[in-house]
């Protein structure tokens, strides 16, 4: 039996295990220890292992950590990754940090051993070849990637966290999930978590009895049970307060909810997709957001590239969106032979959003734009902040940019916020509450 005291592990990474192919499905056996002859089959990007109730594979050996490690799949490979267990992981002997997983490789977790199955090459998902997955469209191996892990995802039922910049099309990434999977009849229930502040959010998520505050004048059911058999798309998570969080963490375990001022219990059917332009390890590392609640929300998790990642997609999305704006390529406007080489050369870093908006504005103004304008810094703004981090900096731009946008599409459309937001592509609601980040007023917000 293997010693419930290891010696330190090594702080560089093991070499990479050889795994024989691409695999979407794994098998632990546990061969020795306290919970020997258990097997669990993992298919999700993302599976903890630990003694912690929120852990995919529980395990009951008391020299186990809560959370001693992770199995994460990418690109057909599965890697294990401690997490700062107090005994270690070792593979087939050697302490690790890190290491890739092959057929036949032996991981020891305090007094337990479980042995990795990759399984057959059968078990695989096949590289889908096809431009779109729902409303998303591309031929890049990065668009690839994602429709596959999408495929997949859409597949089960698993709790999925999309992340990427702002503009990527997580949004369109969770409704396409929807609308492929079992729950595509159910109602797709989208609530963004940092337009409402923390004390209506909660009433909004979980519903409140009548009287449980001031205004609540009548008994509300929230969106948890709003969505009994679909799907409920939470944007913005990261934006989610640690107030907020562990009543979240319950719902997600329980699967049941507790009105806001109610005793009554209620259970629940619904499938969480999340997102966030934030990367939540990050701020969990920062004490922002739990662990816990991290966890149980990666069980299935993807990034959404940048659109400077999938450049060769671009005439692919001038299309797409030019057909979803009711505009034609064949337009003079976008006849130039060089024009798909100036949008490759402008950064995009509002991403396909900006994509989309740079096309309505040329749409809207009825003239041809240069994208390598909207590059040029506005007249007030500040000098580049080398200080500053490439995230926080660039988030400033594009908040400069969007203003610059909404101010240029609502003078179009002669200051009307209904004809601007049509013409954005935008749900009014939204574009209202874009407006309202900005401080700008639009005509149908002015009273006569």
């Amino acid at each position: 039996m293997p010693s419930a005291n290891p010696p330190p592990r090594s702080e560089t990474e093991a070499p990479d295990l050889e795994l024989p192919a691409p695999v979407r499905k794994f098998e632990l056996r546990v061969i020795e220890g306290s919970d020997a002859g258990a097997r669990y089959v993992g298919n999700g990007e993302r599976t903890v292992v630990g003694t912690d109730a929120s852990a995919d594979v529980r395990l009951s050996d008391p020299t186990v950590s809560r959370r001693h490690c992770e199995l994460v799949l990418a690109d057909g490979r599965v890697a294990i990754r401690d997490l700062g267990s107090r005994n270690g992981t070792f593979v087939n002997g050697v302490s690790v940090i890190a290491a890739h997983l092959g057929t036949g490789t032996v991981v020891r977790l305090g007094r337990t051993e479980l042995v990795f199955d990759a399984g057959r090459a059968d078990t695989a998902v096949a590289r889908t070849d096809r431009d779109r997955f729902g409303s998303l469209v591309g031929r890049s191996p990065a668009m690839q990637r994602v429709f596959e892990i999408l495929e997949h995802t859409a597949s089960s039922d698993v709790t999925v966290l999309i992340q990427g910049e702002t503009g990527t099309g997580k949004d369109l990434a969770a409704t396409s999930i929807h609308h492929a999977s079992e729950r595509r009849d159910g109602p797709l229930i989208v609530v963004d978590c940092s337009a409402i502040s923390t004390n209506l959010l909660e009433s909004e998520l979980f519903g409140h009895e009548r009287g449980a505050y001031t205004g609540a004048d009548k008994t509300r059911a929230g969106v948890f049970e709003s969505a009994a058999g679909g799907t409920i798309f939470l944007d913005e998570i990261g934006e989610l307060g640690l107030e907020l969080q562990p009543k979240l963490l319950r719902v997600l375990e329980q699967r049941e909810v507790r009105r806001v001022g109610g005793a009554q219990v209620i259970p629940i059917d619904v499938r969480i997709i999340a997102a966030t332009n934030r990367e939540l390890a990050a701020e969990v590392r920062a004490g922002r957001f739990r662990s816990d609640l991290y966890y149980r929300l990666t069980v299935a998790e993807v990034t959404m590239p940048p659109l400077r990642d999938r450049l060769e997609d671009l005439p692919l999305l001038v299309r797409e969106i030019l057909r979803q704006l009711g505009a034609e390529s064949s337009d003079p406007m976008f006849g130039r032979a060089d024009f798909m080489a100036e949008l490759a050369r402008h950064s995009w870093p509002g991403n396909a959003r900006e994509l989309r908006n740079y096309l309505a504005r040329c749409i809207s103004l009825q003239q041809y734009v240069a994208p390598a304008m909207l590059g040029e810094a506005p007249e007030d703004a500040s000098p580049i902040d080398i200080d500053l981090p490439l995230r926080e900096l660039r988030e400033r731009w594009i908040e400069k940019f969007e203003r610059m946008y909404l101010d240029q599409i609502l003078t179009a459309h002669g200051n009307n916020v209904t004809a601007a937001a049509r013409a954005a592509g935008l749900n009014r609601a939204h574009f209202h509450r874009l407006l309202a980040r900005h401080g700008i007023r639009g005509k149908s917000d002015q009273k006569a």
